[in-house]
């Protein structure tokens, strides 16, 4: 046993939870340097040491990590390199600050091993092996991981729903960095996504891009880049010291569909923001292109600056491969570094598959909260619903004899479309909806300096009691005459984000392909949804079930137009774009309407959203796109 126990000690950092032993500096360089002729002798050693492993209990641990609270509505993970004996003390302390993409949580994001059963967002990013394999690389530099949550799941929202976004970002930073590295540590800059969001919040909340940040790497993550507001402070930070980096990594994404539908807008995406990046930065100096591998890169001084633009022949969406799959962030990490290129190869295969945990790690302070803790899961919900609720009187009260809503929707598949309508209608304006459908949500909104609260329906319109019903979809015209009689309007796509960005419950689309319009298939959306969401309590704000139906300047560009828009996905992406391709008398099974006050309180001042959308000076804290005049669907009868 003192012989295994020599054994086990010479392996610098071992973690319990891999099923693959980590190779030892000293034995990674000995493969290094001398690899032909210990090549055979290495491999008996490795088999040798694996079966030891195998047989005996393992204690040695390759890091420590904890999970925090640092607002009510941010949540942090670090994880730095556990203590060793046997390994030389680091020289240099460095901060790697990863801000979460839309929809993912901590836990998804650190990632595990892909099980039965198990969301597939734990196996996309793998931030925390890859950041284990890249102390391997890095023995000499205490590399100290934070991942950063932002309440809602979307920096992008948190930071627009705040005055003091950007500063409260920028305080952020600098706390993490005095407290996981110290007062010298430097600080690497990244995320993926919407946690691009953060990168330039921190850029914004400084008169200058802060000299403790040495590296900063946007992966697939640059949708927020402003040439006025960035590029400068970018090139003054790059030419302050000849340390510092600039990465980006983004793929073509302008023609990539989903269900055969565009989901990058005409200006929209990383790659026309990266085109917008070099162009803005080569006044300042050159940016040289060439080809390596299958990407396109773009650097500049002296490699200081590298961006790397996959071509997607294919046209497959590659946002998130880029960062898993494709080893993105060990790539940006050792950029410019001795261990460029010794690792592995950017554009995969995984290089980092013996550092994945077996499991989700679990933030067990948590895990053992009281039902009003939040709980993050992919389609999860708070104990008990954690945004104020009211309730609405304008809807009748259900009924006792009213049918129930699977009864209902049954009967609609041998009616017309003009019955269908007609029938839909008069169940809910007498009253035939559930009880939890009465009671709306809170949702902040602002737009500048401004802040408001709305208050919207939890879920989409349904027909039925609680204990049986439907999410019923239904044409515009019946959405709008509803809304009417109710005292409501339907949301626009900035409400629509808004909703989203606070959501309690967040579900997975689950879209369908055979007989769209028909009434089987309302019926099969409704219980994918339901399955789903079991084992929630009814009320909380969900989003994720449906695409809305939505107010917009759309809606008057041609005559009898849909406007859909949302359906977003866990990564926060949504799958359907602001569009009017369909006709207003399209109904499909993803089409759900949900209602909205027409009410906000902005500043303790109750204003009606109908006045606001038509007012070209106040429109901004409820519409993207200005004023929407008349903001509603035009009825046959008015």
């Amino acid at each position: 046993m003192a012989a295994l126990g020599a054994i086990v000690q010479s392996v610098d950092r071992i973690n319990p939870s891999l099923s693959v032993p980590v190779a030892p500096a000293p034995v990674a360089r000995a493969v290094g340097a001398q690899y032909l002729g210990h090549c055979r002798e290495l491999a008996m050693k490795w088999i040798l040491l694996s079966l030891l492993l195998v047989a005996c209990p393992r204690t040695a641990v390759a890091d420590e990590g904890r999970f925090a609270t640092i607002e009510p509505d941010v949540r942090i993970y670090a994880n730095e390199p556990a203590a060793s004996d046997s390994a030389p003390a680091p020289t240099r302390k460095c901060v790697l600050i990863f801000a979460l993409p839309n929809g993912n949580t901590l836990e998804q994001t650190l990632g595990c091993t892909k099980a039965e059963g198990l969301d597939w967002h734990y196996d996309i990013q793998h931030v925390l092996a890859q950041t284990r394999l890249l102390r391997t690389l890095t023995p000499a530099e205490k590399l100290v991981l934070v991942c950063a949550e932002a309440g809602g799941l979307s920096w992008p929202a948190w930071r627009a729903s705040r005055p003091d976004g950007n500063e409260r970002i920028g305080e952020l930073a600098q706390r993490w960095r005095r407290e996981f590295g110290g007062a010298n540590a430097r600080v690497t800059l990244t995320g993926h996504s919407g946690g691009g969001s953060f990168i330039f919040g921190v850029i914004e909340a400084f008169e200058e891009v802060p000299a403790w940040i040495d590296r900063i790497a946007i992966l697939d993550a640059n949708y927020a880049f402003d040439a006025t507001k960035h590029a400068d402070k970018l090139v003054r930070w790059l030419q302050g010291d000849d340390a510092r980096r600039l990465i980006v990594l983004a793929y073509d994404d302008r023609n990539i569909e989903f269900n055969g539908k565009r989901v990058v807008g005409p200006a929209g995406g990383t790659f026309r923001a990266t085109q917008r990046m070099v162009e803005a930065l080569r006044p300042a100096f050159e940016m040289n292109d060439k080809q390596t591998g299958p990407f396109t890169e773009y650097a500049g001084l002296n490699g200081r600056v590298r961006f790397y633009v996959h071509p997607n022949p294919a046209n497959k969406i590659l946002h998130t491969a880029l960062v898993g799959d494709m080893n993105g962030l060990v790539h940006s990490q050792t950029l410019g570094t001795p261990a460029e290129g010794q690792w592995g190869t950017f554009g995969g295969p995984r290089a980092y598959e013996a550092f994945i945990e077996e499991r989700p790690i679990v933030d067990e302070l948590q895990a053992n909260a009281s039902s009003a803790s939040r709980q993050r899961t992919n389609a999860r919900s708070s104990g008990s619903p954690a945004l104020p609720g009211t309730e609405i009187g304008t809807i009748p009260a259900r009924r006792p004899d009213a049918i129930g809503g699977r009864a209902f929707t049954e009967q609609l598949a041998g009616l017309s479309r003009d019955q269908r309508e007609a029938a839909i209608y008069a169940e809910i304006a007498a009253g035939n909806v559930p009880g939890f459908l009465r009671t709306f949500k809170q949702v902040p909104i602002a737009a500048g300096g401004l802040r408001g609260t709305i208050d919207v329906a939890p879920d989409y319109l349904a027909i039925g009691s609680d204990e049986d019903f439907v999410r019923i979809p239904m044409t515009p015209q019946t959405a709008q005459r509803l809304a009417d009689l109710f005292g409501c309007v339907l949301p626009t796509r900035k409400i629509v984000d808004a909703i989203d960005a606070v959501a309690e419950v967040r579900l997975a689309p689950q879209p369908l392909t055979d007989d769209r319009e028909s009434v089987a298939a309302f019926l099969l959306s409704n219980q994918k949804i339901e399955a789903q969401r079991q084992g929630r309590q009814l009320g909380p704000l969900v989003t994720g079930g449906k695409k809305d139906i939505v107010l917009s300047n759309k809606i008057h560009e041609r005559p009898d137009r849909l406007v859909i828009y949302g359906w977003r996905r866990l990564d926060g992406q949504p799958i359907q774009p602001l569009t009017n391709v369909h006709v207003d008398w399209y109904v499909d099974y993803s089409h759900g309407a949900r209602l909205v006050r027409d009410e906000i309180v902005i500043d303790g001042q109750r204003h009606k959203i109908t006045d606001l959308l038509q007012d070209a000076a106040r429109a901004a804290i409820v519409s993207d796109e200005g004023p929407i005049a008349p903001p509603r669907y035009p009825l046959a009868d008015r």
